[in-house]
């Protein structure tokens, strides 16, 4: 298998293709080595347009998905980013290539290992990785960017409540078969602007609170 190829192949029909045309995204997405996050048995089909295995029963999201996260976010090398999920931690590299500094939570102790180890693996010094409820954060750290790797049925305020004025937001609201990417920036104190991205179907967060079930 022509690894480079590949890679390439990945970002022109998947990730070029789905409307990322931002060269800084394209260009950390070239450079950081999608294989080395992805369970050893899976890293010759990690540039498959799939969804990919990961340890706990969790999973690696499509390249595709990652790249209009990031055109999204477009962190600037002094911004801070948050990460709500960590995975594999692929995400994160490519945040950390980005911005100055990123915090990622990650709900599944084996999971965080494990994108600790892809971290260190790859030489990616400027992310740290907490074992923690991304549904019970309730500090008051301010981020310029955050990512929500999970969707949520219903929306919670808590993580635009985390933003600096400015900062942006990549979260998926909703239920599957109709789930919204949004971002959301904050533009004021007490005001945000939410903008409708594309449609999309991607597993809740852990814990995240779920509409009641209507009962006749």
């Amino acid at each position: 298998m022509n690894i480079e190829l590949a890679r390439q192949q990945m970002i022109e029909q998947q990730v070029h293709a789905w409307d990322v045309f931002d060269e800084r995204v394209l260009s950390t997405m070239r450079t950081v080595r999608r294989e080395q996050f992805a369970p050893t048995p899976f890293s010759q089909v990690a540039f498959a347009d799939a969804s990919i295995p990961l340890p706990g029963g969790q999973s690696m999201l499509p390249a595709k998905i990652h790249g209009r996260i990031l055109q999204a976010l477009l962190p600037n090398p002094a911004d801070v980013a948050l990460e709500i999920g960590t995975g594999s931690g692929y995400l994160s590299a490519c945040l950390g290539q980005l911005a100055a500094r990123v915090r990622t939570v990650e709900i599944l102790p084996e999971l965080a290992e494990f994108a600790r180890r892809n971290l260190f693996d790859a030489a990616i010094n400027n992310v740290s990785v907490e074992v923690a409820d991304g549904m019970q954060l309730t500090e008051q750290s301010t981020y310029d960017v955050i990512a929500v790797t999970g969707s949520l049925p219903l929306y919670d305020e808590r993580f635009q409540q985390a933003l600096r004025i400015g900062g942006r937001l990549f979260v998926v609201v909703g239920q599957a078969p109709v789930m919204e990417a949004w971002k959301v920036t904050r533009v004021g104190e007490r005001e945000w602007l939410r903008e409708g991205l594309f449609e999309t179907v991607i597993a809740p967060l852990m814990n995240a609170p779920r509409p009641s079930e209507f009962v006749f």
